[in-house]
């Protein structure tokens, strides 16, 4: 197989302002960066597992799903609450409870997550913050000390969260959505998204049993807690530390790598290895196009009906292709997308989901941008491989392309089930 681009696969150079792809044709490494910006601290988890702040415009590459690595792109998002890891300040209610910080070792590595203990007394105890208004996400990290359970919620709804065992219960109304993360040494990251237009005050119960009832405690034991969030958005993202007021990590951009030399206008096939961060009803794309008539382009994306990937070629605005893959987009899927004439077709996870013949093909295809053909449409997502074949390729390469390595690696990437 002819390949003509590289970029991810556990091979990563980042600086700022650029993250590089390469080609090693001939083995002669010839750099292809993208141009990158964020104009702000973004944080990612490191080889280590821990989390990291970045610099402004550094690219992220997040380990926090897999030791390969991925580029994490993410929107604007603001944390609303002006302190995110100093629970002594008024913005927090501490009620029938006392929380001391610099207790245990935080998610960041260091010693600076705080121990939350309830009164020794049976009755409501917990920990509430009300910042902002039609504010939607509200994150926090938990870890079980000799407390396990705690519960989290509002008027509208809560949820039993397990911190030994890593699991919540179903919500119990439709008002608020839960998910919970795994982050490593015992650290579980719990978010509570309301889907209501009105400021809903979150609390965090504790001193309860495993059906949520309120228990009698020794006024010792207790849970860790860290790293408080409140963002407005459909879904979490990466944590946005604050220390005196409201933090806002900017929206990245990367976009422009390669060149003529590398992609084909006759024939090729665009390989990527991604996820998306949400089903959030926007389009996300990646596309290769030649940088002036934007109208003639490659593109792979996640268009806004739930679960679907779509592959779309067009010359000057007249789409040729369209063809659309049901997959879970929240895990990673390797795709393929390939052109010639009279030879269209996308490959998704070993198969062959689709194919049309088309005679128009673009001319001058040279960049390839994690956004539309257009510049907007941004990806947001989490992309563990790009790779471009000039060539076309046969099915059996195709199928082994997008295939899975081993059983294992099948098993954890599209969270299937095993007897």
């Amino acid at each position: 197989m002819a390949q003509k681009y590289k970029f991810g696969n556990k091979i990563w150079a980042n600086k700022e302002g650029s993250t590089l792809a390469y080609n090693d044709e001939n083995d002669n490494y010839k750099p292809l960066p993208f141009t990158f910006t964020r104009d702000s601290l973004g944080t990612r988890v490191n080889k280590n597992g821990l989390i990291e702040v970045m610099s402004n415009n550094v690219p992220r590459i997040d380990y926090s799903d897999t030791s390969k690595g991925v580029l994490l792109l993410e929107p604007q998002r603001t944390n609303s609450i002006t302190y995110s890891n100093d629970f002594s300040k008024s913005i927090y209610g501490k009620i029938n409870l006392t929380i001391t910080a610099n207790q245990g070792i935080s998610p960041d590595g260091t010693q600076n997550a705080n121990l939350l203990v309830p009164n020794a007394a049976v009755g409501n105890r917990y920990l509430t913050n009300s910042t902002g208004s039609n504010l939607k996400i509200n994150t926090v990290f938990l870890k079980k000390k000799e407390l396990r359970y705690v519960k989290i919620g509002n008027a509208q709804s809560n949820v039993l969260v397990d911190l030994e065992n890593g699991t919540i219960s179903a919500d119990s109304v439709s008002t608020n959505n839960f998910n919970i993360e795994n982050y490593g040494n015992g650290w579980y990251r719990v978010s509570c998204y309301n889907t209501l237009d009105v400021n809903l005050q979150i609390q965090i119960f504790i001193g309860i049993d495993g059906s949520g009832s309120n228990i009698a405690t020794n006024g010792t034991d207790g849970v860790y807690i860290y790293g408080f969030e409140i963002q407005n958005g459909s879904y979490a993202t990466s944590y946005i530390p604050t220390s005196g007021s409201s933090v806002t990590r900017s929206a990245e951009v990367c976009n422009n790598s390669g060149n003529s030399e590398v992609f084909n206008d006759s024939e090729g096939v665009l390989f990527a290895d991604i996820s998306a961060l949400a089903n959030d009803g926007t389009n996300r794309m990646i596309s290769l196009t030649n940088g002036v008539d934007t109208t003639s382009n490659a593109t792979l994306y996640f268009i806004p009906t739930a679960n679907q990937i779509r592959y779309i070629y067009e010359v000057s605005s007249a789409q040729q292709c369209s063809i659309i893959a049901n997959v879970n987009v929240l895990l990673s899927n390797k795709c393929s997308a390939v052109y010639k004439l009279n030879r269209f077709e996308l490959w998704v996870n070993g198969f062959k989901i689709g194919e049309t013949s088309v005679s128009t093909l673009p001319s001058g295809l040279d960049r390839l941008s994690f956004d539309s053909f257009n510049g907007g449409d941004d990806m947001y997502a989490k992309t563990k491989e790009i790779a471009y074949y000039d060539t076309i390729l046969t099915d059996a390469e195709l199928e082994v392309l997008t295939s899975y390595e081993t059983l294992t690696e099948l098993v954890t990437e599209l969270n299937l089930n095993t007897l």
